[in-house]
């Protein structure tokens, strides 16, 4: 899987977000430690247990790998 990250640098340091996950952020002072926090903070984000919809008729509810 390849997700977009948009990093910034600023007063020494980095932070970087993932525009396609909302709420999906992190920072570090170099930028070998933002890229292993937010991959870190990519898979907590991903991790989170979303209440599934009740839904009525046919249906099935699949959880793919991507």
């Amino acid at each position: 899987m390849n997700i977009k990250v948009v990093i910034h640098s600023e007063d020494g340091g980095y932070w970087a977000e993932v525009p396609a996950m909302k709420g999906c952020f992190s920072q570090g002072d170099t930028m070998e430690e933002v890229l292993e926090n937010i991959k870190e903070a990519i898979e907590g984000w991903l991790s989170v247990e979303v209440p599934t919809k009740e839904y009525s008729g046919n249906y099935e509810v699949l959880s793919l790998a991507i």
